[in-house]
């Protein structure tokens, strides 16, 4: 989900900016030209770190600032189809809910929140199913799979589906463990002789 790649690329330092630390100008100005935005290959670029290696500034003919060649290192955030995922519910509608992960936020159908019927209750705001007596609300913390990823040139126009429909997904409280024999300390099960049982009809 999370990579960190190494970019050599130039930027321009202006006039006014030639008193300052040229490193603290090269990350500012970089920052701005990457971070919040989404490279086809890379994903979304989420922070621009260690800014290095700044070359000698090349001066052009009737341009005031000095461009430099420097070599830094960007953390990037790309959803892959079939990952799992663990993030928070932030939004509900009728049609779903939104699942934030990391800096992206997912969409759950309502068909994929869980293997049976699930009615939104808009006075709660909360999906509720009433064979279980499962629910979901904002602020909840689930577990997911991704099932579809377009990552298009901006957050706002990307797409990531979510499923919680397999087993062990959802909420954490609805996966009940099954219940399992107390043990002694020879490893046998308490309340009788370790030998085992069989019954007859």
């Amino acid at each position: 989900m999370y990579n960190v790649y190494t970019i050599k690329d130039t930027f321009a330092l202006p006039p006014t900016e030639f008193d300052r630390d040229i490193e603290s100008v090269a990350k500012e100005v970089l920052q701005r030209k990457y971070e919040g935005k989404i490279d086809k290959d890379m994903g979304l670029i989420v922070a621009i770190f260690n800014v290095s290696s700044i070359s000698d500034g090349l001066i052009l003919p009737g341009d005031p600032t000095t461009h430099h060649e420097a070599r830094f290192e960007v953390l990037a955030f790309m959803p892959k189809v079939e990952e799992i995922v663990c993030g928070e519910v932030t939004e509900l509608v009728d049609f779903g809910a939104f699942v934030r992960i990391g800096p992206m936020d997912g969409l759950v159908h309502v068909s994929q929140i869980a293997n049976e019927f699930l009615s939104f209750d808009r006075k709660t705001q909360s999906f509720v199913s009433k064979q279980k007596k499962i629910s979901l609300k904002k602020g909840d913390i689930v577990y997911a799979k991704i099932s579809t990823v377009s990552m298009k040139n901006s957050v706002k126009d990307s797409k990531i589906a979510l499923t919680m429909k397999p087993d062990g997904l959802g909420k954490p409280g609805w996966v009940k463990s099954p219940s399992r024999p107390m043990q002694n300390r020879q490893g046998k099960p308490s309340g009788g002789s370790g030998k085992s049982q069989r019954s007859t009809k």
